[in-house]
Formats: structure tokens, sequence, C-alpha cells
């Protein structure tokens, strides 16, 4: 299966889409081509909208199986939409961006370290996981400084034995460096997978897919 797809060209999938065990959201005008490569690869039904009127769902979404948090300043009918999937948790000031600041699966939360520690509680609760305050490779947004899937983790390439260490003691998951897009560090940028597979942004190579596909459980395939 051809693993590599595009958002009219950008190669930066996981800024504009979130993928979930069940779900993709993706942009209201996202290419059918691109929603059927995703409900093919990912065993998904897509979910179409904005956030904040923004299509940059990667970057303002995250969650796991429990739940889905968003900012607080999404629309009425945002939540609307994402509430027939799942409970949702609004960041209503401060860091919002959610998909940014937030690495989430059904085992843990990881979170920009500069995260009130009030929230960190509240979205452990929300979740239902531990959360710990982490950078990987002193990248705070950690939510595109990595990907993880429910059966590995995919991390910055720069990312500091220490780093990977917190993340092996809160989840008992393969972790692993990897990039996309022939050499980008940030691959939450350009990676999307859950359980059943993955997709990766244009340009990526043979070799990173393999990194990838090492991590996350794929190399059979």
């Amino acid at each position: 299966m051809d693993r590599f797809v595009s958002i009219v060209g950008d190669p930066h999938i996981g800024v504009f889409t979130r993928v979930f065990d069940d779900i993709a959201v993706v942009p209201p005008d996202a290419p059918d081509d691109l929603t059927a490569r995703y409900e093919e690869a990912l065993k998904v039904e897509v979910v179409r909208t904005t956030i904040q009127r923004s299509p940059i769902i990667g970057s303002l979404l995250a969650g796991n199986n429990h739940g889905l948090i968003i900012t607080g300043m999404a629309g009425r009918d945002e939540i609307d939409i994402l509430s027939e999937y799942r409970d949702l948790m609004l960041l209503e000031e401060g860091m919002n961006a959610a998909g940014n600041i937030i690495l989430a699966n059904d085992h843990f939360a990881a979170v920009h370290p500069d995260m009130d520690e009030e929230l960190m509680d509240a979205l452990g609760d929300f979740l239902k996981v531990p959360v710990i305050p982490l950078t990987l490779g002193g990248v705070k947004t950690v939510g595109m400084a990595a990907v993880a899937t429910n059966t590995g983790i995919v991390v910055n390439p720069r990312s500091t034995p220490a780093e990977i260490q917190a993340l092996e003691q809160i989840c008992d998951l393969p972790v692993g460096k990897g990039t996309v897009s022939m050499g980008n560090a940030m691959v939450g940028t350009g990676l999307v997978a859950n359980r059943y597979g993955y997709l990766a942004g244009v340009g990526t190579s043979g070799y990173e897919l393999g990194r990838i596909e090492d991590i996350l459980g794929f190399e059979e395939e």
C-alpha cells in the first residue's frame, strides 16, 4: 500500500488532521481521494469539521479513546459534531492549541512543561491516564514532536535518553526516534497513525517509513 499522502500538495498532514482508532478528523474541504486513503489505511470513519473556524485540526485537537480536548474558542457547531464521538474537554484560557501541547494515547499523556499543574490533573482525570510534563529534543510542543498510538511512540530524533526514559517509565510501549519528509524532526507534523495503520507526508523516504513501521509494529506489512 502506498503510504504517502498530502493536503493539496502539503506534506504536513499531522497539522491539518488528527487520527484516533475509530475516527479521522479532517477539514471540511479535504479532498475525497485523501479521505478515502484515510479510511482504507487507518480503518476509520472520517469526520469533517473546522475547529475555531480553522483547518489546522491536528494543532487544535488532542485526546484518546476516552475523550477529546479542544480549544475553548471552538464554535457551537464544531463542538456538536465532535461530541457525537467523544466527551469533550475545552481549554478555556492560556495554552489552548491542544494538538500542539498534548501527546496522548490510552496509556499516558505528555504535555507542554509550562502547563499549570491543576490543568494537568484535570487532563489526566478526563483522559483517564497519568500525565507528565515533557520536552522531546528540547521541544515543548510535544504534540508535534512525536506521534503516539496504542502500539508505539515515534519521537523527535533529538530526544534525549532522559526524555525517552520518561516515556518508557509511564507506558509499556516501544519508543523510537524517527523523522518524516527527508529529515523533518517534528514527526507529528507529517505522520498520522493508529493501531491499524499509518500514513506519512509526501517526500518521506523508504528508510523513514521503515523506522516508523518498526516502532509502531507494522514491520510485517
